[in-house]
């Protein structure tokens, strides 16, 4: 076979998988979830820098049924937004650092292995309180 013809071919046949893949997804909502998908190793240079630090979806909205699943690090002194408030409810997970975190008026700092709620249409933020990087997991509810 000419090298060409290769070429054609292997690029024929990435095209209709591509097309395969976007209409099951299309049909079902989801990808197909394998070992390899379902596992998701943080990976420093597969993140997402931000003004004050970065983030990391382990699950985001296009990959999960419902519930997503973010790595936020925000540089000290910082946030990632000012306090607001949204139908869906929220989780913060602190992994390292100091967190402030604002809920309906009132504020506390809290550390590692620390859980933080917000309840729905509730005023709430969240913020590096200390002089090291805050690590910290959001899970959220999608809803679409």
């Amino acid at each position: 076979m000419k090298p060409t013809t290769i070429i054609k071919t292997t690029i024929a046949v990435l095209f209709l998988q591509q097309t395969y893949s976007q209409e099951t997804k299309k049909e079902t909502g989801q990808p197909k979830y394998t070992i390899e998908n379902c596992v998701n190793h943080f990976e420093i240079d597969k993140a997402t820098k931000t003004k004050v630090g970065y983030q990391y979806w382990f699950a985001d909205k296009d990959f999960t049924l419902e519930n997503t699943l973010k790595m936020s690090i925000v540089e000290p002194g910082k946030s990632t937004h000012a306090p607001h408030k949204h139908i869906e409810e929220e989780l913060f997970y602190i992994l390292e650092g100091t967190a402030e975190f604002y809920l309906d008026g009132k504020t506390i700092t809290a550390g590692p292995n620390t859980s933080l709620y917000c309840p729905s249409n509730v005023e709430h933020g969240i913020k590096n309180a200390g002089n090291t990087d805050l690590k910290y997991l959001v899970i959220k509810k999608d809803l679409r």
